[in-house]
């Protein structure tokens, strides 16, 4: 009796000690990331985000249902992210559906109501072990914050040519940012308003369509002939200078200043020399003209020259040439374009981290001088160690695809092609205040300013070309930033680029800096697990229970010979 008494006891002291770890576990959550990469951590940024919120944000992830593994990887990523969520800031709720369950009148309802938002499938295809499986996937989560709605595709675009399985894992890396991302914009009392500036020459609305879309989605967009405006003041929280091909006016320069001065962002995208392939084919020889931008002393005074050279790069992207005759119609074959340079950033910036090639379209060199005030430059995108420059004057043609180019000559190593600056800028009218321009700030009921704030922020890139979309001018069609039409393919780095550039110029809470968490999902050798798929198995599923057993064998074996009276 005394022996099932204590036996008893102890199953009841056991059952006890698993409840109490149990409900401690469930009121204390305790996590520890052992991952190289901090992969499992929420940033301090992110958390101030999260902690903010003081209403119920209500979350639907149109991602359940069964998957193959990548897809399976996405959701149980995008689960884990928002449990972490969830125990930062209890007013975090969220669900998983599947658009794709129900009868065939209720998915056709589901997905016409999800279309009008501009939530399209994707078309997902994979063997389930017996068949081929077509599935539409909804790769979205929808946050809802009282009267405010914001969509996000948990799923990164994907070109032609992309790999599926790096597509995912990079989706998978993004999710904080993207979350964070969509609470800020759901919490902002305004949207951002962003100008395009005009009549100096700058990009046309049909070519900067795309960009223009793109930020509209979150932010308000507008152009102004700077001309026409007495002063930009502090409500506009970006200013876009995109491709100047006339002189700017002191006058207008004087604007610009003073809006910087007021810890103002601009977003600069000059071109050095008017040139382009027309030019060349029409010519057959061009010497191209610097751009009178009237900007060089503006730029110089705030710590940036662009010099007057072309940058030619070994890694760049192709143009096609005429190589012979079929019959009446021209043969062509793609080249090697050294002046269209394709640089991959190395800089662990936020702009740039992560981001793939980008196609430049003859770039010059930026170079970083002294300046007066505190200012921080860093350099976000460079050309290829096989690169060098050409100075001004320079003879470009067709000429030189025809002898294959020396790599000896291309030494110049990095060559600067966008910069940014942050911090205390010294104005370039100090001490040049014209009567003319006394009156101009009388009239804005305004003082002059001859130091910024800290928080301005410059970026210089020497092209525009790289932002702009492509028109057709026959049927007035755009293609995406970033379109390559001689390669028919995209550099997908073009676009993310401007826009990682315009998120960090609005981010006041350094969103962008969750993009720069280095996380390496290691991806299975497929190979291998068609070859050793039983050897896993047999270790996942059929070892545990053997050593259980054996486990309970020995146990039972050195209790019996405890309790064995003798």
């Amino acid at each position: 009796m005394s022996r099932l008494s204590n036996a008893i006891t102890g199953f009841g002291l056991l059952l006890a000690i698993i409840i109490v770890v149990n409900v401690i576990s469930e009121l204390i959550n305790i996590q520890v990331d052992l991952n190289e990469y901090k992969r499992f951590s929420i940033s301090d940024n992110t958390k101030d985000i999260v902690n903010s919120i003081d209403d119920n944000i209500s979350i639907r992830i149109l991602l359940d249902g069964e998957f193959p593994a990548g897809f399976k990887r996405l959701q149980s990523s995008v689960n884990d992210m928002l449990i972490k969520l969830r125990d930062i800031n209890h007013r975090i709720n969220f669900e998983f559906e599947d658009p794709s369950s129900g009868s065939l009148s209720e998915i056709e309802q589901k997905r016409k109501i999800l279309q009008d938002e501009n939530i399209i499938p994707v078309s997902l295809s994979y063997s389930d072990g017996t068949q081929l499986v077509q599935k539409a996937v909804y790769p979205f989560a929808i946050f809802n914050y009282g009267a405010r709605k914001f969509i996000v595709n948990l799923l990164e675009e994907q070109k032609p040519g992309d790999d599926e399985e790096l597509i995912l894992n990079n989706s998978v890396s993004l999710l904080e940012y993207k979350f964070s991302d969509a609470l800020l914009k759901l919490m902002t009392p305004r949207p951002k308003n962003i100008l395009f500036t005009h009549g100096n020459g700058e990009l046309d609305d049909s070519q900067t369509y795309r960009l223009e879309s793109e930020l509209r989605k979150f932010n308000k967009v507008g152009g102004v002939v700077l001309d026409s405006i007495m002063h930009l003041d502090s409500t506009i929280d970006l200013v876009i200078v995109a491709g100047l091909r006339k002189s700017m006016s002191i006058q207008n320069q004087f604007k610009l200043d003073q809006y910087i001065m007021q810890g103002g962002k601009i977003i600069w995208m000059i071109d050095k020399f008017h040139v382009s392939l027309d030019s060349i084919n029409k010519y057959k020889f061009y010497i191209p003209t610097e751009s009178d931008t009237g900007i060089d002393d503006l730029l110089f005074k705030y710590g940036i020259r662009i010099m007057p050279d072309l940058i030619i790069d070994l890694e760049c992207s192709s143009i096609p040439q005429v190589v012979g005759m079929a019959g009446d119609k021209p043969q062509t074959k793609l080249f090697p374009w050294v002046y269209h340079i394709v640089a991959a950033p190395n800089s662990d910036h936020p702009i740039t981290k992560h981001i793939d090639r980008i196609n430049f379209f003859f770039p010059s060199t930026i170079d970083t001088i002294k300046s007066d005030g505190q200012i921080k430059k860093t350099i976000l995108v460079s050309s290829s160690k096989y690169s060098r420059s050409q100075l001004s004057p320079m003879r470009l043609s067709f000429e030189i695809l025809k002898v294959a180019p020396d790599p000896s000559k291309f030494n110049d190593g990095l060559r600067p092609v966008a910069v940014l600056l942050e911090g205390e800028f010294e104005s370039y009218f100090k001490n040049r205040v014209t009567p003319e321009f006394k009156q101009l700030l009388q009239n804005m009921h305004s003082d002059f300013k001859e130091r910024s704030s800290a928080q301005a922020k410059q970026l210089i890139i020497s092209d525009s070309d790289f932002a702009k979309n492509l028109v057709n001018t026959a049927t007035g069609n755009t293609e995406d930033i970033g379109y390559n039409k001689w390669e028919r393919k995209y550099y997908k780095g073009n676009k993310d680029f401007i826009l990682n550039t315009v998120e960090y110029m609005l981010d006041e809470n350094n969103v962008l800096e969750t993009r720069s968490k280095d996380i390496k999902l290691r991806l299975l050798d497929n190979v291998r697990i068609k070859q050793e798929k039983l050897k896993w198995q047999l270790i996942n599923v059929v070892l545990p229970v053997v050593l259980l057993i054996i486990f309970g064998l020995i146990y039972h074996y050195f209790r019996k010979r405890k309790y064995t009276f003798r």
